[in-house]
């Protein structure tokens, strides 16, 4: 019983992500199809929504990949991805004012930002060493080192619940400003709408795989301790 239990949450756990992402990518691909009737590019309307918001000093830039687009607080710049750079979808201008909204978090100086900022030489060391201490562990039955494991993986959850209230706060005020600005139509709006909530639930899911991971390492040393 233990057994389908442990490997049971793996499939979970897959299942789950596999599902946001499908989520995602669909999302995108359906909506990338449709032209906002304005006919703006991802690169002019972030460019108006950041100096609108007095953000004249943010650059925005074109990087390579699909969906790889961020904001960078270190060199003050919005990386759109060449079909959001170039491109006039829904999905593109959304994605588009998403990345300025971390842009203007930033510069309100907004509490959960900072704090995941913080937070990121913790979470890329516990990546590593994580992984590393529970293989080990496992390997050589030291369990000592597999909770030590799970503790790095903790603090990845925590980087994670962190990092949602940062996204859905960019997400809210890419909405608003798509709106305010009048960019869409209230289609449009709607459709922009579903694809930024499609984004989100990548985060969710993440917290939700880590989670599952977590209990399954706990499962697994009770397994090892019977």
């Amino acid at each position: 019983m233990d057994f389908f239990i442990v490997y049971g949450l793996t499939f979970i756990s897959l299942i789950i992500t596999l599902g946001a992402q499908l989520f995602v990518n669909g999302s995108y691909s359906k909506y990338k199809k449709v032209r906002n009737q304005k006919g703006i590019t991802g690169r002019e309307a972030a460019r108006e929504i950041l100096d609108r918001n007095g953000l004249n000093d943010v650059k925005v830039v074109e990087t390579r990949g699909t969906l790889s687009d961020h904001y960078d607080p270190r060199s003050r710049a919005v990386a759109l991805s060449s079909e959001i750079y170039h491109g006039t979808s829904v999905a593109g201008i959304s994605v588009a004012a998403h990345e300025c909204g971390h842009a203007i978090q930033d510069k309100d100086g907004y509490f959960f930002m900072r704090i995941r900022a913080s937070l990121i030489p913790i979470v890329n060391f516990s990546s590593y060493a994580g992984y590393i201490a529970i293989v080990i562990g496992f390997a050589f039955g030291a369990l000592n080192l597999v909770w030590l494991g799970i503790l790095f993986e903790i603090a990845i959850l925590l980087f994670q619940i962190i990092t949602l209230p940062v996204e859905l706060n960019a997400s809210s005020r890419a909405l608003k400003l798509v709106k305010e600005y009048n960019f869409f139509t209230s289609r449009e709006l709607g459709q922009g709408k579903v694809m930024l909530s499609a984004a989100a639930m990548t985060y969710v899911a993440s917290v939700a795989s880590t989670l599952i991971q977590i209990l399954r390492l706990v499962l697994m040393i009770g397994r090892r301790n019977d």
